[in-house]
């Protein structure tokens, strides 16, 4: 029989509290993140947003360190903190500020401080190893300023210094890094790298931290990442470097933004003793093989990965399972992007075969989860129109497609294990959410948005600024439209509202309402 998934607090009247400082304010890690928890049956304490880093504001370590002693009471059943938001004020501010490696290291002493005071609550800590973005553009203004002009070089530099070290370099290639070395300024190298020396020095001090039991379990997030890449060095570096500890207390992990709700569930299950049990389905072809975008290692891996840091159990038996897992990927093996040519609805291999597995395992009474990665930043249109059709959008247990595919397949998992006890309304919220947002605007309305202001003001368009207000009206209306379209048994209450809290077109916050 499957095991009982994360079951809600008994009803004691108000509901059990857990602490949650995430590694800054965008809406899916923040309020989204807050919401799947809330859902769940827990309240969540979180600082007020104007602590929270964001695009301009790298964030507030010493006053989040204020914040945190004073709001960990007696009622806390769980904190769940960023090290990001803890050392530095944000994700963003890991990559931009310039504390002193010495303040950065005290910062971290103080989880040692924060843990002699709060002996028996459980502590659960993730962090970044800083990305390695593949161009200037691709940083989104997220890097120091000479990472707009020299992102690309430093990419492969570091890239070709990574392949060194495990597989050595042809002729070719040491020519190339050694003209690469020189393209690149020496400054804006010095400059990139010391910032990395103190985040992965700050990160082994954290490692130590979770060999002596500060922390119920660390996860270090290697953020956008490649297979050789200055991320993926640092992050086998730091595997090895905490090898002896169990992987329930410490692990590296492909991705970053999913963490804090994997962190989350993983609390959830360890004050209600569960391990919930998983089964993996993949789609036809490469499935397990697939080293999807922005990651550095096969799928397979990092969902083995992701299961233990949620406190879960992969089984190899489906009817043994709390749920499916199922897992939508190209049979090529490919990762595409969601605004590209290719997201245009028609079918293509792979397509019918996985709706099919779906509906199959629907139909046999499995709870079913997928996480939708075929397509980078948003979801597979061609999936999407074939589960409205076959009415399955709202008999999914959960689903994802947001952002790099190691960010959905977290959120995807921490959210159906959570999911198993909540109200079917609780459930169909969610899914809706991930529809509006992965479905609707990012894979599809933001990229039609995107191409009318690049087609008014030409180049590229990273900030908003006095468009702002167009590119809300515009959205807010083609949202509307495809909620008509394709969500259409959801009974609307009123318009939409699109903002972006970030600036710029990639972070939105969508608002609506549902007639009850």
């Amino acid at each position: 029989m499957p095991s009982t998934c994360a079951a809600k607090p008994k009803d004691k009247g108000e509901p059990e509290k857990i602490l949650y400082i995430p590694h800054d304010n965008r809406p899916v890690v923040n309020q989204q993140t807050v919401e799947v928890v809330e859902r769940a049956g827990y309240k969540v304490v979180m600082p007020p947003q104007e602590l929270l880093g964001n695009r301009d504001d790298l964030g507030h370590p010493d006053k989040l360190w204020d914040w945190l002693e004073r709001n960990t009471d007696k009622d806390i059943k769980a904190a769940v903190i960023s090290s990001d938001s803890m050392l530095y004020g944000s994700l963003v501010g890991s990559r931009k500020h310039y504390y002193g490696k010495q303040l950065v290291l005290e910062r971290a002493e103080l989880f040692k401080e924060f843990r002699n005071k709060h002996k028996d609550l459980p502590i659960y800590v993730f962090g970044s190893v800083m990305r390695t973005p593949r161009t200037g553009e691709a940083s989104g203004y997220e890097e120091p300023d000479y990472y707009r002009n020299y992102g690309t070089n430093i990419f492969r530099y570091t890239s070709l210094v990574d392949k060194r070290e495990l597989v050595g370099l042809d002729a070719r290639e040491e020519k190339e890094i050694a003209f690469l070395k020189k393209l690149i300024p020496e400054k804006a190298m010095e400059d990139w790298m010391s910032r990395r020396g103190k985040n992965f020095e700050a990160n082994e001090k954290l490692i130590d931290m979770a060999r002596i039991n500060i922390f119920d379990c660390l996860l270090l997030g290697r953020d956008d990442n490649a297979p050789f890449s200055q991320t993926h060095m640092e992050g086998r570096k730091l595997q090895q470097y905490g090898r002896n500890i169990n992987e329930r207390r410490y692990q590296t992990i492909a991705g970053i933004d999913e963490v804090g709700l994997m962190e989350l569930a993983r609390a959830i299950n360890d004050l209600t003793k569960n391990s919930p049990t998983v089964y993996v389905s993949y789609n036809i072809g490469e499935g397990s093989k697939i080293i999807p975008a922005y990651s550095d290692e096969n799928i397979d891996k990092t969902i083995n990965s992701e299961i233990v840091a949620t406190g879960a159990r992969r089984v190899n038996d489906p009817s043994r399972a709390d749920f499916i897992f199922a897992v939508n990927t190209n049979p090529n093996g490919i990762t595409y992007e969601a605004a590209g040519a290719l997201n245009d609805s028609s079918e293509r291999d792979g397509t019918s075969y996985f709706v099919d597995m779906v509906n199959g395992y629907i139909n046999g009474g499995r709870p079913v989860v997928v996480a939708d990665i075929a397509f980078a930043n948003g979801s597979d249109n061609a999936l999407m129109l074939n589960l409205r059709d076959k009415d399955l959008l709202f008999k999914l247990h959960a689903y994802a497609a947001w952002n790099t595919p190691t960010n959905a397949l977290g959120f995807a998992l921490s959210t159906g294990i959570l999911a198993k006890n909540m109200k079917l309304s609780d459930k169909r919220q969610l899914l809706l959410t991930r529809y509006i947002d992965d479905w609707g605007y990012q894979a599809n309305v933001r990229g039609v948005v995107n191409t009318q202001l690049r087609k008014m003001h030409g180049g590229y368009f990273n900030a908003l600024n006095e468009n702002r207000y167009y590119a809300s009206q515009q959205c807010s209306a083609l949202m509307q439209d495809f909620a008509n379209r394709n969500l259409r048994t959801v009974n609307f209450d009123g318009g939409f509202k699109v903002e972006f809290p970030w600036n710029r077109m990639f972070e939105s916050d969508i608002t609506f309402k549902i007639k009850s």
